[in-house]
């Protein structure tokens, strides 16, 4: 198979943990929860986005870069982990992050700086619009001497979401004789789910897998996963994907993307005390909000099993103390 002959840089210790949740299947009534544990892989406190930088750095080291590049918000998860394997390869990164700056100098902010990232606030209304800064900074540092190599926000490209690919296939092995009803992830830049959705459709595997938008409308996020996951398709020279195939829910976005609303609150909180897992302010904890309506509305019957998958984040809790902190 093409996937096979990709090559790829070692970052991620496979296969991630996959934990029943019993405590909390029990409070919805009997759907039994998993958690597949992305949240634990080794670099800077771990996240699910050392999957698609395995395949990314692996392309910057064969281009010769010296430093790589790339974007997010403030308490961005995905700069931090960027910033973290660049460091563990002798990499430089520069990363463009969106202000206002939430929690400075604390969550991600304090490990960014202490994996050595040079961080550099501004200021844009659009996503194209940091697309745009990112190429001009690399123009920056070209000009001066380096070789950059830019890292897509989120690593959400046809090459970089072949990590979930893997994974999707790494879930199936480990929920063998048992496979679960649906996966349920968080979906932003839609880089992991489109990963989960391509590898279902590769390896024929039977679950839903239910994308939970934290920031973008339904009917924008499903085809960009289709197109993401259709690339990524054609680089491994299979069938494309189509937008019917991909599921998401927009139903728990609430006011916006990194804002918290009281049901997201009350699933961080509530899963940290039945079973002593922390979820995240901007991901997983919309994720699980969106798990918890759902069990209770009845999507699963009691008995099927359900992995939600931790895609990490849990840094930027401390950026949110004034909000979880208080009862």
């Amino acid at each position: 198979m093409r996937l096979a002959e990709i090559q790829r840089v070692p970052l991620v210790p496979e296969p991630t943990p996959l934990h029943p949740l019993p405590r909390l299947s029990a409070a919805l009534g009997g759907v039994q929860v998993w958690c597949k544990r992305d949240d634990l892989t080794c670099l800077a406190l771990g996240g699910n986005k050392l999957r698609k930088l395995e395949f990314l750095l692996q392309e910057a080291l064969d281009q010769g870069a010296d430093m790589v590049i790339t974007t997010g918000a403030a308490q961005s998860n995905h700069a931090r982990l960027t910033a973290a394997a660049a460091s563990s390869l002798g990499l430089r990164s520069v990363l463009v992050l969106r202000g206002p700056v939430l929690g400075k100098g604390q969550g991600n902010l304090l490990l960014d700086d202490l994996v050595g990232a040079e961080v550099r606030i501004q200021t844009w209304e659009t996503w194209e619009e940091a697309n745009v800064l990112l190429e001009q900074v690399a123009d920056e540092m070209r000009k001066a001497g380096h070789c950059p190599y830019v890292v897509p926000m989120g690593g959400t490209n046809a090459l970089g979401i072949l990590g979930y690919v893997l994974a999707a296939q790494e879930l199936a092995a480990q929920t063998e004789g048992q496979p679960p009803a649906a996966v349920v992830c968080a979906s932003s830049s839609g880089g992991t789910q489109a990963g989960l959705v391509l590898g279902k459709a590769l390896f024929d595997l039977p679950f839903e897998v239910v994308g939970i938008s934290v920031n973008e409308p339904a009917d924008k996020l499903a085809p960009a996963i289709a197109r993401v996951a259709s690339a990524a398709a054609e680089l491994i020279e299979v069938d494309p994907i189509s937008p019917a195939a991909v599921t998401v829910l927009d139903d728990y976005v609430g006011e916006g993307y990194g804002k918290l609303d009281w049901r997201t609150v009350e699933a961080i909180r509530m899963v940290a005390r039945l079973e002593g897992v922390v979820l995240d302010p901007v991901y997983t904890g919309k994720a699980m909000a969106g798990l918890l309506d759902l069990a209770h509305r009845h999507r699963w019957k009691a008995g099927d099993s359900v992995v939600f998958l931790h895609t990490g984040g849990v840094p930027a809790l401390f950026a949110y103390w004034d909000v979880l902190g208080r009862r």
